[in-house]
């Protein structure tokens, strides 16, 4: 592995295309992987580890689900990129309003990095205004504003962006509707819009309080600007209603990430018609690519649906994963005597090194102790167990994972623990 390692730096830039795969938030090294199958991962050496990664969220099915892999040669033998409107990618877009009326008109692209920024352009152009005000912690991919107070693995990296972005940017606090008051008082008559995560699943697992969503959407009314949802991770890994299908509010806007293709490079924005009428040819606002509703994502987008209309056991079924991983890890905390919150939500399991209730918002994420994070990762992977190398990020499980998984999971954790 320290070969590829070496060979990586030489070529990749800090030797990986997305920094948190360096390991550097944990201060560990690389995890070169080979392979995947289910729910493990797979070093070069062969040794199989249980993937609470997966993929930072697509991963519904856990990897090579023979639903998605088998017969792909049918799907591209028409071809992987057209450049021109099909019915597939129709089809899809119809399917996907059905679930979640909001996006009355919808665009595909690529990212969910351009889903929230052509969103956001978009929002911009409705309202003839440039603020947004966004959340410390919430992440919405890696474009100039986004990554102001970022969560995941970005934090506060922003070398590159122009003092005038910043300029355009609210920061407030997750769960404050206090602050966002303070971060719009003066500024309401030049706000765009509100972006945040309806789930807050990048500076770990953070939940709304009650009446926040709500809040934020008041607020957008009272300032003429748009509140938009990105559910990048939350559309599917919650349900196929999404957030916003727990919630009597509605976006004006929604961005959807690779979850929808099962990892593959697919993700669409979408919302009121009349708000997304600004898009040319209709409107004077330009959004598009080449390999936005290309018929090889979108079909691997249908097989997804499919799957998950099939077996709306799947939910019940990880969320009784996560129950029982979740009080696991509550237990071996109560008997160590460890004052730490075990969140679990679905199929999402989170906790932090920080003593006390819950995190609220992205300062009682940034309260919590990095160091017994990067110890507790390596005595993880020392124990078979593949962890995201940053405390920002969440434990995700699959249809793959066992009841197995889990409690081979809880020995390491409680034999990892009392190894630090």
């Amino acid at each position: 592995m320290q070969g590829s390692i070496e060979r990586a730096l030489a070529v990749l830039a800090g030797g990986c295309d997305s920094p948190v795969r360096s390991g550097w938030s944990a201060g560990l090294p690389m995890f070169v992987q080979a392979s995947a199958a289910g729910a493990y991962a797979y070093d070069e050496s062969g040794r199989r580890y249980i993937d609470y990664i997966m993929g930072y969220g697509p991963l519904l099915f856990g990897h090579t689900h023979p639903e998605l892999i088998t017969g792909l040669d049918a799907l591209a033998k028409h071809g992987f990129v057209w450049g021109s409107t099909h019915s597939e990618e129709i089809r899809l877009a119809e399917r996907i309003a059905a679930y979640l009326p909001s996006m009355e008109r919808m665009r595909f692209v690529t990212t969910g990095t351009e889903a929230m920024m052509s969103a956001v352009r978009v929002a911009r152009a409705f309202t003839g205004r440039s603020r947004i005000l966004k959340f410390a912690g919430n992440y919405h991919g890696h474009f100039d504003l986004a990554l102001i107070d970022a969560g995941a693995s970005a934090g506060t990296r922003t070398g590159g962006i122009p003092q005038g972005v910043r300029g355009d940017v609210l920061v407030a606090r997750y769960n404050d509707l206090a602050s966002v008051d303070e971060r719009l008082d003066g500024n309401e008559s030049e706000l765009a819009a509100i972006i945040v995560e309806p789930i807050g699943a990048n500076m770990g697992l953070v939940q709304p309080a009650g009446g926040f969503l709500e809040g934020l959407l008041r607020r957008a009314r009272r300032a003429g600007a748009l509140l938009i949802f990105d559910e990048v991770i939350t559309w599917l890994r919650f349900g196929l209603r999404g957030a916003q299908g727990r919630t009597s509010v509605v976006p004006d806007l929604t961005a959807l990430g690779k979850i929808m293709g099962g990892g593959l490079p697919i993700a669409a924005f979408g919302g009121r018609r009349d708000v997304m009428a600004v898009l040319a040819p209709e409107g004077t606002t330009f959004t598009g690519g080449t390999h936005g509703g290309n018929p090889f994502c979108v079909a691997m987008a249908h097989r997804v649906l499919d799957l998950l209309e099939a077996h709306p056991e799947y939910y019940s079924y990880m969320d009784g994963l996560a129950r029982r991983l979740a009080g696991g890890l509550r237990e071996i905390f109560a008997q160590r005597g460890l004052p730490y919150a075990v969140v679990q939500r679905e199929s999402v399991v989170d906790f932090k090194f920080r003593a006390g209730p819950a995190a609220q918002n992205y300062d009682d994420a940034c309260n919590a102790d990095r160091a017994a994070y990067a110890r507790y990762c390596a005595a993880m992977l020392e124990r078979g167990v593949l962890l995201a190398p940053s405390q920002n990020e969440v434990m995700l499980l699959s249809t793959a994972h066992t009841a197995q998984d889990v409690d081979a999971t809880l020995d390491a954790a409680r034999n990892g623990l009392r190894a630090q």
